[in-house]
This record gives C-alpha cells, sequence and structure tokens, in this order.
C-alpha cells in the first residue's frame, strides 16, 4: 500500500510540475510574444539604464522609478489642482484683505493694475464674494441689472445670477445649501440651489446706467445681502470693502506653495467635493481629505522641481496652445480655451484638459453663458501672446492692431493688456492697462475702422490711441466685444493681429 502511494504521488509531482531540468526547456512551454518580455537591461533617455532580473527590477531601480513615477504625478496634480487652488487664492486673497465671510469686495472706482486678478479689466463694477455654505445654507440678495457666475471649489459651474441667471437681472434672492443638509428650507420666495462644495467664487459685475457709476455703487449697496440662513429673521447689517486702489492678490502660487494651497482647499471641503480620480491623483502625493500633508525631504524636492515643471507646461499650453482648434480665425493668432463652446470642456464625449488647464491659469469665472454666448449678449473674448509673425510680444517694441469698420459690438469693445508672470493687469503708469470704445479721446480711422498703438512710449500724433508697455516685460491682451454681433460668430469680421513696426 505505501509503495502505491509513493509511486502514485511521483506520478503527480511529474504531472503538476514537470521535470527539475529540461534540455530542451520546459515541457509546457508557451509561445511569448517578445513584446510582452522586460530585457535585462533598458536604455532610456529620461531616466538612464534601468535594470531587471527575468522582469525584476533592481533596488535601485525601483527607487528611481518611484520617484519618477512621484514626479509625474507631482505634474498632473499641479494641472489638475488649477480649478482648486485658484477658488481658494481667491478666497483667501480677498479675506486677508479683509473681505471677511460674508462682506463682499466692491471696486467703487473700477480696478487698477495695484490689485493681482486674473483677466480683470479697468472698465467694469466688480463685487467680489466668496459663498461659504460649512456652516449651513446662506441668504443671497442679489441686486437687479446685475451678471455673474457662481462656480463651487473646483471651479465647477454652479448658477448665473442676474441677467442670464434665474433672477433674469430683476434682481431676487438666492438659498445656497451645502452637501448633505437636512434642515428645513422655505417653499417659496427664493432660487434655491443645492451644491456640493462649501466654498464658492462669484464674480459679479454691476452695469453702469444713466446714473453713472455712483449710482451703480447705489444700486448694488442698497440691495445686495448676504448672511446665514440661520439669521433670517433678523439679518445683520450688509458689509462692503473698498477694493479700488487696494494691493490685494488673489492668484495662487507656482512653486511648492502651490501644493500647500491645494492641500489646504482639500482639507476645507467634503472628502468627497472633488472627481474620485482627482482626488486620486492628490492622494497620490500625500494629499488627502483628513490627513496631513507631511511630504519627507525627497517628496518636498521632487514637488518643488513638478511644480517648476506643472507651472511650465500651463504656460505653455496657455501662451503657445499647439491645438488648431483653439484658434479663433484663420491666419490669426487669438485663441479661446472654449473653442469647444462648453463650459466643461467637452467635446463629444471627452474632456480636453489642455483647454481646462488653459482657462483656469490666465481667466477666471465659469458659466454657459461665456462659453457659448448667443447673438446680441453677453461677451465674447480673444487671447493672445504673439504677434502676427508669431513671435511673443515684447514691451520693448512698438505695435499696432486694426480693428476693421464696423467693430459688431453692440455696447463696446475694448483690448486689455496682462502681465505674463501673474496674469492680472499690466503695471505701467496708464490706469486703463488697455483702451476701449467708450473712452471719449480715441479717435476711429476716417473710414470708421480702428488703429490702436501699444509701445512704451506713444508714437508721435497717436496719443488717443495708445496702450503702453513696459521695456522689459513680456504682454499678452484679451480683446473683448460686449453684445456680439453675427459678424463674430461667422467670423466675417475678424480683428487684426499686433503687428510689429518698431524696436
Amino acid at each position: 500500500m505505501r509503495t502505491f502511494r509513493f509511486i502514485a504521488a511521483a506520478i503527480a509531482a511529474v504531472v503538476l510540475f514537470g521535470h527539475a531540468v529540461s534540455a530542451n526547456g520546459p515541457t509546457y512551454a508557451a509561445k511569448v510574444p517578445k513584446k510582452l518580455l522586460t530585457p535585462d537591461v533598458v536604455e532610456t533617455e529620461r531616466l538612464g539604464t534601468l535594470n531587471f532580473f527575468d522582469g525584476l527590477p533592481s533596488e535601485e531601480t525601483v527607487e528611481k522609478l518611484w520617484d519618477n513615477l512621484d514626479f509625474m504625478r507631482g505634474v498632473d496634480a499641479f494641472l489638475h489642482g488649477i480649478p482648486a487652488t485658484s477658488v481658494h487664492g481667491f478666497c483667501e486673497g480677498l479675506e486677508d484683505f479683509g473681505v471677511e465671510p460674508f462682506a463682499a469686495g466692491i471696486t467703487e472706482e473700477l480696478l487698477d493694475a495695484r490689485s493681482l486678478m486674473l483677466t480683470a479689466n479697468t472698465t467694469t463694477m466688480y463685487v467680489l464674494f466668496c459663498i461659504d455654505t460649512k456652516a449651513g445654507p446662506v441668504v443671497l440678495d442679489v441686486p437687479p441689472i446685475t451678471i455673474g457666475p457662481v462656480d463651487d471649489a473646483y471651479f465647477r459651474w454652479v448658477t448665473d445670477i442676474g441677467f442670464t441667471g434665474p433672477d433674469q437681472g430683476r434682481g431676487g434672492r438666492y438659498l445656497f445649501v451645502p452637501p448633505a443638509y437636512e434642515g428645513n428650507l422655505p417653499e417659496n420666495g427664493a432660487h434655491i440651489v443645492q451644491t456640493t462644495t462649501y466654498k464658492h467664487f462669484v464674480l459679479m459685475r454691476a452695469f453702469v446706467l444713466e446714473d453713472g457709476l455712483e449710482g451703480t455703487v447705489k444700486r448694488v449697496k442698497d440691495n445686495f445681502r448676504m448672511f446665514p440662513y440661520s439669521e433670517i429673521a433678523n439679518p445683520p447689517e450688509q458689509k462692503f470693502v473698498q477694493l479700488t486702489g487696494g494691493q490685494w492678490n488673489t492668484i495662487h502660487g507656482n512653486d511648492f506653495s502651490f501644493y500647500e494651497e491645494l492641500n489646504a482647499a482639500v482639507q476645507y471641503e467634503p472628502s468627497n467635493a472633488f472627481p474620485p480620480e482627482i482626488a486620486g491623483i492628490f492622494d497620490s502625493i500625500g494629499i488627502r481629505h483628513g490627513q496631513p500633508f507631511e511630504p519627507d525631504a525627497r517628496m518636498r524636492e521632487i514637488l518643488t522641481e513638478a511644480g517648476a515643471i506643472g507651472n511650465a507646461t500651463a504656460r505653455a499650453m496657455s501662451f503657445s496652445p499647439r491645438d488648431p482648434g483653439v484658434y479663433l480665425f484663420d491666419g490669426r493668432e487669438w485663441t479661446t480655451p472654449f473653442a469647444r463652446l462648453s463650459h466643461e470642456f467637452l467635446e463629444d464625449d471627452v474632456r480636453v484638459l489642455s483647454d481646462r488647464t488653459f482657462f483656469h491659469y490666465v481667466a477666471t469665472g465659469i458659466t454657459p453663458a461665456m462659453a457659448n454666448p448667443q447673438v446680441g449678449s453677453g461677451s465674447v473674448y480673444g487671447f493672445t501672446a504673439k504677434d502676427a509673425d508669431g513671435n511673443y510680444l515684447d514691451g520693448d517694441k512698438t505695435y499696432r492692431i486694426d480693428l476693421p469698420a464696423p467693430v459688431p459690438a453692440g455696447d463696446f469693445w475694448s483690448i486689455t493688456v496682462y502681465d505674463n508672470q501673474h496674469r492680472s493687469m499690466l503695471e505701467t503708469d496708464q490706469k486703463l492697462a488697455g483702451i476701449d470704445s467708450t473712452v471719449p479721446e480715441i479717435i476711429p480711422n476716417e473710414d470708421g475702422s480702428w488703429t490702436i498703438w501699444l509701445a512704451p512710449e506713444p508714437p508721435a500724433g497717436k496719443e488717443s490711441n495708445w496702450i503702453q508697455t513696459m521695456p522689459g516685460k513680456s504682454w499678452s491682451s484679451l480683446i473683448r466685444l460686449y453684445s456680439p454681433g453675427q459678424e463674430w460668430f461667422d467670423k466675417t469680421w475678424v480683428p487684426g493681429d499686433f503687428v510689429l513696426v518698431g524696436e
């Protein structure tokens, strides 16, 4: 019986494991394609030599690969984190200047280049504030004759207020309700807005009418209110902070501090505030809701370099885009991150990530009304950092730009120049940081077209149509048409590029 068992076991071992050694290779050999195999030595340009034993990376190679993965994830976290840090920077910057919770910043005398804010202009009266629902619902009373988007903590559009919102420019009451709120809500008398994050960015613009800027300020202050819903029976007095002339910053960092700002945003919001895939990218570099962000010396060094590369990549996407689809007109340098006409940067079922980075790196305020405007309402934009020859715009040189007649803008048009370092208005001796068709001194050409000059000093006889630039500084520009005509949309009207006419 023992002999039988021994023989049976031996047969089973042969069946299961084959021969211990075979001169001709395994008895049960697969036909393995070469593309499945990893050589023992792999030479790469980026990481150098990678060593393996039969597909297993050596200890030195493992360390090199983990460092590289952490670096790639760090760059990804920078590019995907810009929307979050942009909202965080906006709210923190206002609060640092004194716009405390439930207060509103107001530009009673418009803005100038002393204030740092992405794509701001000097022709709009802004009311800037953040809505924070962490402690409970927030009541917002919107004045009439205003417009603006409300975006969440990841810069996703929540609703519009004013002309493109439910109140349709008549003014009205909104109630912003935080995630998972279970309390009672009013059945009527307010536009109920359910939110998925706590903090919200609001960029409200007030239209200046016949009563002038002073009348507009009064209209806003008389009708704007923001307070906790818990105090609806006895709302507190509204506080406003004058922003005009202030030196305040609403723009995120571009060095290691970026990741600290991103972590602050992640910690403040609910655990499910960001899409899981995006939260996973943040988590891969040590940023996770409810956990401390404590990178060691190795990780801090990697993230410092990743932040530098992420910042550089965002600049390439914004100032020198490679996608032909973002160019507004054939043969022109004017671009837009809204080439897909989607405020979610979607093209069919694909999110165009470069468009999203492009927008959030240089601009602010997401709304469908901006991404896909209609003829005769809202505004349209073109952005460029290059001249007609495709070279970057240089503050030492003289340029001209021609706008054919008639410019299809029912209200007015403007050209604003921006500093490429901080992407806010270019700091010069001119308050306007640009020019627009409402400026009384601007002179049209005989045929009704317009020629604008940009240089450190005005060309002789062109002072009224001159925008100042600064030697040693690059610059970029936005052209805006308010209440655009059909000619913009069907491209029968095309603005000129910036043409170099002198050094």
